[in-house]
């Protein structure tokens, strides 16, 4: 404004000094006068139009706009997940040991090896039971000829009964002996009881198994599950069939859409959690025993809604705010926007009041911009 002042004055200098050469004299003050008149109606249209260039370059029409990248809203639906940490169960697996005590006698398998169901594992030492057997035979069989006997002269009505009573009674002892012995035998003789691998073999020939005492482990590859903890208060979010995603730290590009097959009925009282258990089939056997399993589960799902990349959020004293774009008289300007940010994930935020479908927000350069900032909006 003092430029301006400046200016006017040199103009009205100018001026009286051409008035002096134009011929007019001190002895016409009327002519005088008018010719001032003229000369400030014309400083002043003159002023006034450095007036408005100059209010026009603070209205920021000429100023350098700030460069920044706009997205216009749209109506999405926003999906939260939680991660619940799990993992692999094989359906079969079992540490296989004998019901009797025994010196093992054979290992017929070797670990790594493929088994089938039946197949034998394990023998114990059977040579006193297989004795012992052997003379309960020679017993049973002459038990059956005194009975037979006693029984003849039961009938013909000679002989006491008791005798016949003793007879029946030796006979059916040595039998239950006989089944009893038999029994141990068959149970010294250790068979997979279902199809698959031998993890390890723990004991060697000639060591003494006991029940309890896992000689064989085997495991069955084909049929694995997940099982995971879940905290209780998913408990109205979590159902048996829904579909999840199961990813495996082991393997980065494993990625696969599974269903829940079973969901607990109690609650863990020492962590506050329920189980989950996702059935799958395996026959790559890529999956193994006690991986960890990681279960990416949908709570929470909202459509039509407003969304917004979390990063353009921020905050005041008056709560959470972002820019938007915002065209006022042809000029894109920066406006904030106060909002209310609901549920956030993968760096996603809902919005669930203060924008709506069609507005445009700042995604990139909203750290250089103000409220009423000039924008430069770039592609």
């Amino acid at each position: 404004m003092k430029h301006i002042k400046i200016t006017a004055f040199a103009f009205i200098a100018i001026f009286l000094a051409s008035c002096g050469n134009n011929g007019t004299t001190e002895n016409d003050p009327a002519g005088q006068l008018e010719t001032y008149r003229k000369q400030q109606t014309e400083l002043n249209e003159k002023i006034d139009a450095l007036q408005k260039q100059m209010a026009a370059d603070g209205n920021g029409q000429n100023v350098a706009k700030i460069p920044v990248v706009v997205s216009t809203l749209e109506a999405t639906t926003f999906h939260h997940f939680f991660d619940a940490s799990g993992a692999v169960v094989a359906v079969q697996e079992a540490m296989v040991s004998p019901e009797l005590n025994g010196q093992i006698k054979e290992i017929a398998v070797k670990e790594g090896d493929f088994v089938s169901k039946g197949k034998l594992l394990v023998k114990l030492n059977t040579e006193v039971t297989e004795k012992t057997i052997e003379e309960v035979k020679t017993q049973l069989e002459l038990a059956v000829d005194v009975y037979n006997r006693q029984k003849r002269l039961w009938e013909q009505k000679v002989g006491s009964e008791m005798q016949y009573l003793q007879a029946s009674n030796n006979k059916s002892s040595l039998e239950s002996r006989l089944a009893t012995l038999q029994a141990q035998l068959d149970m010294a003789v250790i068979k997979a009881p279902f199809d698959g691998v031998v993890e390890k073999v723990n004991q060697k020939k000639g060591e003494i198994a006991s029940p309890g005492m896992a000689i064989i482990h085997l495991v069955n590859l084909n049929r694995m599950y997940v099982r995971a903890d879940v905290s209780e208060k998913y408990l109205a979010s979590v159902h048996k069939g829904d579909t999840v995603i199961l990813t495996l730290p082991s393997y980065p590009d494993f990625r696969q859409k599974v269903l829940i097959s079973r969901t607990g009925n109690v609650v863990n009282k020492n962590n506050r959690t329920f189980e989950v258990e996702i059935t799958l089939d395996n026959k790559d056997q890529m999956l193994k025993p006690n991986m960890i399993a990681v279960v990416n589960i949908n709570d929470f799902s909202a459509p039509n809604s407003v969304v917004v990349p979390s990063k353009v959020i921020r905050e005041d004293i008056k709560g959470k705010y972002l820019y938007a774009a915002v065209n006022e008289s042809g000029t894109l300007v920066a406006r904030k926007k106060y909002i209310v940010p609901g549920q956030t994930y993968l760096e996603q935020t809902l919005i669930t009041s203060g924008l709506a479908v069609g507005e445009q927000i700042i995604v990139e350069g909203y750290n250089r911009v103000s409220d009423g900032s000039p924008l430069n909006q770039m592609q």
